[in-house]
């Protein structure tokens, strides 16, 4: 039996990155930047009023403090307009936020420190130089990256590529997965299920768990188990996948016909792997690109087990991730649960905060059995038990991974 790290370490090992694309910003979210997106212009681009007000020399107001300070007001200047202004000694101009500074100008009073006349504003107020001032380059200077390559790009970089005139930006694509599902006892959630049929759970479900993970994924539904069917829908979705999962047929004599079938493509090594749920499962590289395959237990609760320990890894480090892993942090047992000798116990829990709000409590969900799917619906995180741990008790402190979205 093959040890969780060691299963993990072969997986990763796999991983294949997609080669970057240049996308519509609008398209990038969620993605890693692969270029180093340098500003081709500073921005702001001049000298810019941060607050609707009066742009002023700050020498002509030094004493406006001490008494009002009275200016002829010689014009306006609004948000984008495009004609210079040159203030002289002793005059000042209305600006309304954003718009550039007339020449000279290196302040601006706010309009609710004066009396607002149109023709010739009282100001009660000294100001000093660059007072409600957005200076040029003051967010980003010309020649400085705007974007790093390997950031995160999310709604802020969005509005700073936009900000700095880029439409399109190269990224690092979602790495695309197949997932396929099999056994003569499944039904699409949209059929009635006969005698000894059920809903195929998980080609559903291993969706969404990539989705969350970041991947375009192709849920290819059921296939027939008809061992050419198998290979032709398995080979091709070897062309147009990153990664491939097959539920259903990881044990027993159905593993054994699943390899023989899939053998031209390549081997599926269906070592048992020293975690529980989930020992039962396979891996391998198929097809010419020697793409990562996975056959994945029957049992949903497994199957995503499986995902979450040993595929979602392999996403993320397909996405760039630096860290592919799921945050973890320690946690304080409030009931005692139970785990398999010689195998890493994936527990399902639900963390909870301490009545002080500060270190986290972990309380077992769904009890030993590790086929209700109902209870890894109410979880929010996995203890890890380790292979030697069969019986931890309240009070034992545990290392708990995240399952939300965030995490």
């Amino acid at each position: 039996m093959r040890s969780v790290d060691e299963q993990l370490a072969r997986v990763l090992a796999a991983a294949v990155r997609p080669s970057p694309v240049r996308v519509a910003i609008a398209e990038a979210q969620g993605l890693l930047c692969a270029e180093e997106v340098v500003a081709e212009r500073a921005l702001p681009g001049a000298d810019q009023a941060a607050v609707d007000g009066y742009a002023v020399r700050s020498v002509d107001v030094r004493h406006a403090g001490s008494e009002p300070v009275e200016l002829p007001v010689v014009g306006e200047v609004t948000a984008g307009s495009r004609q210079p202004r040159r203030l002289q000694p002793g005059q000042t101009v209305h600006v309304t936020t954003g718009a550039p500074l007339p020449t000279l100008a290196d302040a601006v009073v706010p309009v609710s420190e004066t009396d607002q006349h149109p023709a010739k504003v009282t100001i009660w107020r000294s100001v000093p130089s660059a007072a409600f001032v957005r200076r040029e380059g003051e967010d980003v200077r010309s020649g400085d990256a705007a974007v790093r390559r390997g950031t995160a790009i999310g709604p802020a970089q969005v509005g700073l590529l936009a900000a700095v005139g880029r439409s399109k930006v190269l990224v690092h694509p979602r790495p695309r997965i197949s997932i396929i599902a099999l056994g003569p006892e499944l039904v699409d959630v949209d059929r009635t299920p006969g005698a000894g049929q059920v809903y195929d759970v998980n080609s559903y479900a291993l969706a969404a768990a990539a989705r969350d993970a970041g991947a375009e994924v192709t849920r290819v539904g059921i296939v027939d188990s008809d061992p050419k069917r198998l290979r032709e829908v398995v080979e091709g979705r070897l062309l147009l996948s990153e990664i491939v999962i097959i539920a259903g047929g990881a044990g027993g004599s159905a593993a054994e016909e699943v390899r023989s079938c899939l053998a031209e493509l390549g081997e599926l090594d269906t070592t048992r792997v020293a975690m529980h749920p989930g020992s039962t499962q396979g891996f391998g590289r198929l097809g010419p690109d020697r793409v990562p395959t996975f056959l994945l237990p029957a049992n949903p609760v497994s199957a995503l087990v499986v995902f979450e320990v040993l595929i979602r890894p392999l996403l993320r480090s397909a996405l760039g991730k630096a860290n592919p892993h799921r945050r973890s942090i320690a946690a304080e047992l409030v009931s005692p649960v139970s785990s398999t000798k010689g195998r890493r116990g994936f527990v399902r829990g639900r963390l909870l905060r301490d009545a002080e709000g500060g270190s986290y409590l972990v309380q077992p969900v769904g009890g030993s059995d590790e086929h209700l799917l109902a209870s890894l619906a109410e979880a929010n995180c996995l203890m890890m038990l380790d292979e030697d741990v069969t019986q931890a008790v309240a009070g034992e402190w545990l290392r708990v991974s995240f399952l939300s979205q965030r995490s």
